[in-house]
């Protein structure tokens, strides 16, 4: 086996490779991943055989002597698929990536591992190469996520008084394509609680659900015809995972988040295992953001950790 960089003529084949795997998602394909290209410089790796067939996909960036797997993604560590590979497997390619990437002058991988949530079938063989590459944790943040096979932790007294609240006040949820409406609600409170802007522009969360529109839905909770809280949620083949939370002052008043959860958990996500509330933290998982982690735990959810390593190369 050897390792080659992707280029845009294997565009079709790497997005073959990800749809067949074990471990990718939807983000992972070429459409997603390059929306952004323009601010990170790819260096995405292909591991392949002797007949040029491909092994693993590695979707990554590079940053000087530094190559993070990938910079513009929530995880993204080696995929691969589901049958001929082993542990063994992995840490073959785990050698032929590190001379690699030696030979290209890169010195430490930061590494994205993949939640085992977002698992079609078990894929932690790259966790245990990291541990025999005396690989070390770079950043860990906590997500908080519900089974949603398991009833018996959903909402609790006080997330069912909120619903309630909700409901008594005629608040209504539904889908929504106003994506506009609600990057204002979004932006405003991005703005007034962290001074920052989404990671997305409006035209780029308009443009990624054109491009996948079963994957990338948004919901929102109206107040007499207003929109006063909504998710964007980005289903996969297991999760559905909420990429953005936000209310404006009314819709905390209100006390809206748990009716718009309930109805999402309940009417959207008859194909996925979990659903994932996201995660709470600032500065690399330093900081846990304590009230809204309760807030989350409330509807049910429980800790999962995004966890991202960091190791050096040596030639």
């Amino acid at each position: 086996m050897k390792i080659v960089k992707y280029t845009s003529i294997d565009k079709s084949r790497w997005d073959l490779f990800i749809n067949k795997s074990k471990n990718a998602t939807f983000l992972h394909l070429r459409d997603y991943m390059d929306y952004h290209s323009d601010r990170f410089t790819d260096f995405s790796l292909m591991c392949i055989d002797d007949n040029d067939n491909i092994i693993a996909v590695l979707p990554a960036n590079r940053v000087n002597n530094t190559l993070y797997s990938h910079q513009g993604l929530t995880y993204g560590g080696w995929i691969i698929p589901i049958k001929g590979f082993s542990a063994t497997t992995m840490l073959e390619v785990w050698q032929v990536m590190t001379e690699f990437l030696a030979s290209q002058g890169i010195e430490r991988l930061t590494y994205k591992a993949i939640p085992h949530i977002y698992h079609r079938y078990p894929a932690e063989e790259d966790i245990y190469a990291i541990f025999r590459a005396n690989g070390a944790f770079h950043s860990s943040l906590i997500s908080t996520t519900i089974p949603l096979d398991d009833s018996r932790l959903r909402f609790n007294e006080n997330a069912r008084r909120s619903m309630k609240s909700a409901l008594n006040n005629d608040v209504i949820v539904e889908q929504s394509d106003d994506f506009e409406a609600y990057w204002n609600v979004l932006s405003q409170m991005l703005k007034e609680q962290y001074n920052t802007t989404p990671v997305h522009s409006l035209e780029e969360i308009k443009l990624l659900q054109r491009r996948f529109p079963k994957n990338i839905k948004l919901y929102v909770a109206k107040h007499n015809e207003e929109v006063v809280a909504g998710s964007i949620i980005f289903f996969t083949h297991t999760v559905a995972h909420a990429q953005y939370i936000a209310a404006t002052t009314q819709g905390k008043t209100l006390k809206v988040l748990p009716l718009l959860f309930d109805y999402i958990i309940s009417n959207e996500c008859d194909n996925c295992r979990y659903f994932d509330f996201g995660t709470s933290n600032e500065d690399g998982g330093k900081y846990l953001n304590e009230g809204l982690i309760t807030q989350k735990t409330g509807m049910g959810g429980r800790g999962i950790a995004y966890n991202t390593f960091e190791i050096e190369i040596k030639g």
